[in-house]
């Protein structure tokens, strides 16, 4: 039964290599750029990650619109 050991050291030596490999990689960049994204525009549903760039697109391609109350007072 050599071979029966080894197998089970075998497997658990990559099972180790294999959760340290994926605590290192941490978050993808995908995720964290999805994270990033907080603010909806609520006329096209396009989302930005800071209030400064929401009120340049709100400005630029809704000029129409009544301004969002949350970029009244944002500084552009």
């Amino acid at each position: 039964m050599a071979r029966g050991q080894q197998k089970i050291q075998s497997q658990q030596k990559n099972a180790k290599k294999a959760a340290e490999k994926k605590k290192g990689q941490g978050a993808d960049q995908k995720t964290a750029a999805k994270a990033a994204l907080v603010h909806t525009c609520p006329v096209c549903r396009t989302q930005m990650p800071d209030p400064k760039t929401f009120k340049q697109h709100f400005e630029s391609k809704h000029p129409k619109s009544p301004m969002p109350p949350e970029l009244v007072d944002v500084q552009a």
